[in-house]
């Protein structure tokens, strides 16, 4: 009222919100203005709304997160953002995801950064920073030493900023969590992975690496497994939707035989067939004990595979998760899994299929999206436990991270 502007009611209503929590005296609570929420009435957050709301929260001790995913705050709003990040000193998480941000806005954040030392964890994804944007944030990571989780996917980053970030994350000691999915790559030389594959043999407090959708062919999972023989902090690794098919899981299979760290590999799209899965199923049976889930979801495995699978569940204590639709089932396949529900080897929500019973026959019915339920979205109803995003819950980085 102060500016003239008119209230956007959205905000208002979950503002409102906020102040009743206040009043009962709790601290430390996320701001959730996401766009696609489909149960209230929502007027998207443009620019100039971001504008009011960062003079809301400037001097607000209580609010440590907020999250404006999926609104239209475009480069205008990412200046405002910019601007409290300045002032702000309690907000430890901003998730910025989908808002039209560009290069200029990805710079104006990035370089706030460099003073910034709240800040814990970012999200930017889908906004289509390009190349420049994406050297402003791996120049910001050689001055920064407090943001441990940095989400990149979907920004279309180049391979020279990919190549910036392996560079620097060389160095950078606080970062604990980085996804750089889905860059813009030409050529076949495999040079991001190369170049993150000399990074892990560096890096020895990264947690957490998302590289879906990097071209990897079995020649850069090689790089990449010879890097985990030395790597000892690494616990999450997504290499979905390469090109990797069996051969690469020999590389995998070998290194997971000595590697004591790794708990969580996404290799869901790709395409390991039978033999991958059966080089797996013979290292997590006899060697691993530290892995914790696997997904393999759509890699063209059939019955074999997947059985040999699900005997490693039986044997192997450690390895609770395991998601597989997308493959093809056969009885054999449905029967194995029904067996691990019925005997206590595989709890329902540790996988995507459920069995059920149709004339005498057992088949498997999809229940969850695996690894990334709640990558893209969270529920806006009922409790929001992280537990159904089973890999960062198995591998939790931070508060919010």
């Amino acid at each position: 009222m102060e500016k003239s502007r008119k209230i956007n009611p959205f905000i208002l209503h979950i503002l409102q919100g906020v102040d009743e929590e206040i009043e009962k005296g709790l601290e430390g609570i996320t701001l959730n203005i996401a766009g696609n929420n489909h149960l209230i009435p929502v007027e998207r957050v443009t620019g100039e709304d971001f504008w009011i709301l960062s003079k809301v929260l400037e001097k607000n001790p209580y609010i440590n997160g907020l999250d404006v995913r999926y609104n239209f705050i475009s480069d205008v709003g990412a200046y405002y953002a910019a601007k409290l990040l300045q002032k702000q000193y309690s907000l430890i998480y901003l998730n910025l995801m989908f808002n039209d941000i560009g290069p200029e806005g990805g710079e104006l954040i990035a370089k706030v950064l460099h003073k910034n030392t709240t800040l814990k964890y970012l999200r930017m994804t889908g906004n289509k920073i390009e190349n420049k944007g994406g050297m402003f944030f791996a120049t910001m990571l050689q001055i920064n030493s407090s943001l441990e989780k940095l989400d990149l996917g979907d920004c279309d980053l180049g391979m020279q900023s990919v190549i910036a970030f392996a560079t620097v994350l060389t160095q950078n000691q606080t970062i604990k969590g980085i996804n750089l999915n889905r860059p813009i790559l030409y050529g076949k030389e495999e040079e991001s992975t190369v170049h993150l594959g000399h990074m892990l043999k560096e890096n020895q407090c990264l947690v957490e690496l998302h590289m879906c959708k990097h071209d990897i062919r079995n020649g850069g999972l090689k790089h990449l497994c010879e890097a985990l023989y030395l790597n000892k902090s690494l616990r999450y690794l997504d290499v979905s939707c390469n090109k990797i098919t069996r051969d690469g899981m020999v590389f995998l299979a070998d290194v997971l035989k000595s590697n004591t760290t790794l708990e969580v590999i996404d290799l869901s799209f790709n395409r390991i067939e039978n033999t991958g899965a059966k080089y797996l199923s013979e290292t997590l049976a006899s060697h691993n004990r530290s892995l914790k889930a696997l997904s393999v979801v759509s890699n063209n495995i059939k019955g074999e595979g997947l059985v040999a699978l699900s005997q490693s569940l039986k044997i192997n204590p450690t390895f609770s998760n395991i998601y597989i639709w997308g493959n093809k089932f056969d009885e054999a396949t449905c029967v194995a899994y029904s067996d691990l529900f019925q005997m206590g080897h595989l709890k329902p929500e540790n996988t995507d299929v459920e069995p059920f019973v149709v004339d005498g026959h057992v088949y498997l019915a999809e229940v969850s999206n695996g690894l990334k339920k709640h990558y893209y979205w969270t529920p806006t109803y009922g409790a929001f436990y992280h537990s159904a995003n089973a890999g960062f819950n198995l591998v939790q980085v931070g508060q919010h991270l």
